[in-house]
């Protein structure tokens, strides 16, 4: 791969840590995941392939995974297809709290299996995937920063965090010297919690970047669901018709400012919107058309103007808490 015309170069500072990441990324939680996204069914190994591919060619050399996705599939296929690459691909992935789990040790174990199914001797980011009991968010942290002080984690991050779970996770590494360098949480158009909840503001004064997953809310925001045409299996009880019908006017919107934009697509528009807001989206990608959509969210910016008018479209589906 030659990097020296690589898109690589478009990226940013994961937290206040010396890694640098892609503006954009990729997710894997359809990696081999049969339950949710119907793989081996809708999609394959080698669409996942054409999918890795296509990222790395456009500059999306950013993936974030989990030991939970596909059941350790996800790390399996990533960690193949990663083999004898460039070091310029940095990857995350994540620590599932089972409530089973109440040693520290726990992490380490699950840490370890995560390697081996990568096929590294260091994941570049690590995250608690979610703060939930029996053991409280400060032990596992705890946990995350000795698995860094150890060498085997790049980077020490946290998922799902809310605010002041996110602050006590940070002065926790600060202690011992260790940056958060990021809080993954759901974030889009359709679901701007963490404008409201204090999230995104804590991200800009602690130096932690915000990655958002879900940043085109499951195929809605791309367009191609509507009343008449409802995504299917789990998604279908998740959405109703109804609801479709009511982002219509955000969708409408979304494809206008794209003919602006010489031919941008709803999610390509959703995906910038997201950058723009100063957070990282990781859209998933179970094909080469998906990823190649997806990267056509990088080399241009909406103007304020958009933003402001996407904003206020969005407000009208979810009015802000007041």
């Amino acid at each position: 791969m030659d990097t020296s015309t690589s898109p690589f170069a478009e990226s940013i500072a994961l937290g206040q840590t010396a890694l640098r990441i892609p503006r954009l990324g990729v997710g894997t939680w359809a990696w081999g995941d049969r339950f949710f996204w119907n793989y081996g069914r809708d999609y394959h190994r080698g669409d996942l392939e054409e999918a890795f591919a296509i990222a790395l060619e456009r500059g999306m050399a950013f993936f974030d995974t989990a030991e939970v996705y596909g059941m350790g599939r996800a790390e399996r296929f990533l960690g193949e297809m990663l083999r004898d690459l460039p070091a310029q691909v940095v990857v995350a992935s994540k620590f599932f709290p089972f409530p089973w789990r109440v040693r520290r040790a726990a992490l380490g174990r699950a840490l370890r299996g995560t390697l081996k199914r990568l096929g590294k001797a260091r994941v570049d980011l690590y995250q608690i995937h979610f703060p939930w009991p029996p053991r409280g968010p400060d032990f596992w942290v705890s946990a995350l920063a000795d698995a860094v002080q150890a060498g085997l984690v790049g980077a020490a991050g946290v998922s799902n965090y809310n605010a002041e779970q996110m602050r006590r996770a940070y002065a926790i590494l600060q202690a011992r010297d260790i940056p958060l360098a990021s809080n993954q949480v759901h974030y889009s158009l359709l679901h701007r919690a963490p404008e409201y909840n204090g999230v995104l503001h804590a991200c800009r004064e602690l130096g932690v970047t915000l990655i958002a997953y879900s940043p085109l809310e499951m195929g809605l925001l791309t367009g191609k669901y509507t009343p008449e045409n409802p995504p299917g299996g789990v998604r279908s009880r998740r959405y109703s018709r109804g609801y479709l019908a009511r982002i219509r006017p955000l969708i409408g919107l979304m494809r206008e400012i794209g003919q602006q934009h010489g031919g941008k697509t709803p999610a390509q528009i959703a995906l910038n919107w997201v950058m723009s807001k100063g957070a990282v989206p990781i859209p998933g990608a179970k094909n080469a058309r998906q990823a190649e959509s997806n990267a056509g969210a990088l080399g241009w910016q909406l103007t304020a103007a958009e933003i402001a008018a996407l904003d206020e479209a969005s407000e009208k589906i979810h009015p802000p808490p007041r």
